[in-house]
């Protein structure tokens, strides 16, 4: 047998030799010279075809006996089938003296095994197929999901259907995720750009909102089997759940198979609709300050609370978005290349689907020019409200979401997603086409108003991460308040200790 691979790759050898030497034959004697010579052309005079009209594939939806949405879409190019399940749940829901009960429910699901397979006999099955089981709960939502040949596309899904319906939870797992997660507490202020986001949420939604709190180390220490059991009970119900599947698989035999696996799953009736926590700006204003000696330069955030995606106002807000953020935006032309004031510099309208989101602007810079920073960016926020913005910025920022409009089609599997997600939070299934056409329709006078409307310049509330000595002039320049946050972790001497 050796002989004969060994032959094998002498031949392929050889006749790759050969047809290396016939291709640089071919291009030592073609004559190139009409490229050279042809007139190169600016880039603003070439010409491009309009983009083709955006057409959804084709799709199935069903709900089964027992409530389980279903989406179905069959995409033959490969032969991989991937599928998703989005449960109405999310961390939110978890109790505020139990911070972190819902990604150790998301995380358990998976690496805790099932009653029939443990998680080794999991992990070893999968490998043989090089398929995966995937589960997750995040802020406003569950997941678990496959991928799978479609020669192995029933025992994968057989095993995907027992985690999401008989996980074992194991004590032993829930151990380990616990360790693992005291390990990330300990090291959560190594970054000073990760300081930065989860102080700035709390400083805008309030440091005990399910949309900013944190995990500690007692928070994690009162998390029991029991609750995680009691957390996966209440969600994961089949009419509490929408099931998407694509790629390559007969319709009618996947059905078949989902009503198999997933049919007799009974339903909770009495299940409640979630009651989404409520939503209040925690500061109107205001600058504070994490000190970091060991920096060098400072990490800014600065905003307001925002809005969410079913705003009527929602396109006009992003082509504003537009006109500010980007290589080609205000924020970067100003801030970044005309003052050189930063490394990087962003603002961003940041929506949420079901509660609202923040308006964010900020950036890195060094020490030194940290005032200065902000003091730009507070700038080039009340210019945008105060003065109308050009009609090359108007058109720079549509034709950038336009054409950028393709990509959220690039594969079926991306389009599905959007369906059920869309789904998921009550949207319209087509609210991407509405919004890409009031895009299209939005004119200087619709982003001025917005401006307006939405942007609070008096309530900006302004964070920096750095080194309170290097930072020069002192940041009482922008207020005189500055309000310092301490971020040492709780029970961390303690937990060092043990």
């Amino acid at each position: 047998m050796k002989e004969k691979k060994l032959k094998f790759s002498l031949k392929f050898s050889q006749s790759w030799r050969f047809i290396s030497a016939l291709v640089v034959a071919f291009l030592l004697t073609f004559n190139f010279s009409w490229v050279a010579t042809a007139a190169a052309k600016h880039y603003s005079d070439l010409q491009f075809t309009p983009l083709s009209e955006i057409k959804l594939p084709k799709y199935e939806r069903f709900v089964l006996d027992n409530g389980l949405v279903v989406y179905l879409m069959e995409d033959h190019e490969l032969p991989l089938v991937t599928g998703t399940t989005l449960i109405k749940t999310g961390s939110r829901g978890e109790p505020g003296d139990k911070i972190g009960l819902g990604d150790i429910v998301g995380s358990l699901m998976r690496t805790g095994g099932t009653l029939n397979h443990s998680a080794d006999q999991l992990n070893e099955v999968l490998e043989q197929k090089a398929a995966s089981v995937e589960t997750d709960i995040a802020e406003t939502a569950g997941s678990a999901s496959f991928e799978s040949l479609s020669e192995d596309l029933e025992t994968v899904f057989g095993l995907f259907a027992e985690v999401l319906r008989e996980p074992a939870f194991a004590q032993e797992k829930l151990d380990l995720i616990k360790t693992q997660a005291k390990g990330a507490i300990a090291r959560r202020n190594d970054d000073p750009g990760d300081i930065a986001s989860r102080e700035f949420r709390k400083l805008i939604y309030g440091q005990n909102s399910p949309y900013a709190r944190t995990v500690e180390y007692a928070t994690l220490d009162k998390i029991t089997r029991e609750d995680v059991l009691k957390f996966y009970q209440q969600y994961f119900h089949p009419n509490n759940m929408i099931l998407g599947i694509v790629g390559d698989f007969n319709a009618k035999q996947m059905r078949s198979l989902i009503q198999t696996q997933l049919g007799d799953w009974k339903p909770n009736p009495t299940i409640a609709k979630t009651q989404l926590p409520q939503v209040s700006p925690a500061n109107l204003g205001g600058v504070f300050f994490v000190n970091q000696p060991q920096l060098t330069q400072s990490n800014i955030l600065m905003g307001h609370l925002g809005g969410k995606f079913d705003s009527p106002d929602y396109a006009a807000l992003d082509v504003m978005n537009g006109v500010l953020n980007g290589f080609g935006g205000r924020l970067f032309n100003e801030v970044r290349s005309r003052q050189g004031l930063a490394y990087s510099v962003y603002g961003s309208w940041s929506p949420r689907f079901d509660y609202p989101g923040m308006l964010i602007a900020g950036g890195q810079t060094r020490s030194d020019a940290t005032v200065q920073f902000v003091k730009a960016l507070q700038m080039e926020i009340n210019r945008i409200k105060t003065q109308p913005v050009t009609p090359k910025e108007l058109n720079y920022a549509k034709e950038s979401t336009l054409n950028s409009f393709v990509f959220n089609f690039q594969d079926p599997s991306q389009t599905l997603s959007r369906l059920m997600r869309y789904e998921y939070y009550g949207y319209p299934a087509d609210f991407l086409f509405r919004y890409q056409k009031a895009v299209t329709t939005t004119t200087i006078a619709d982003v001025q108003r917005v401006a307006k409307k939405y942007l609070k310049p008096e309530n900006l509330v302004t964070l920096v991460v750095g080194n309170q000595t290097a930072i020069k002039p002192p940041l009482t320049q922008l207020a005189a308040k500055v309000t310092p946050i301490d971020v040492t972790i709780p029970g961390s001497q303690t937990q060092a200790q043990n």
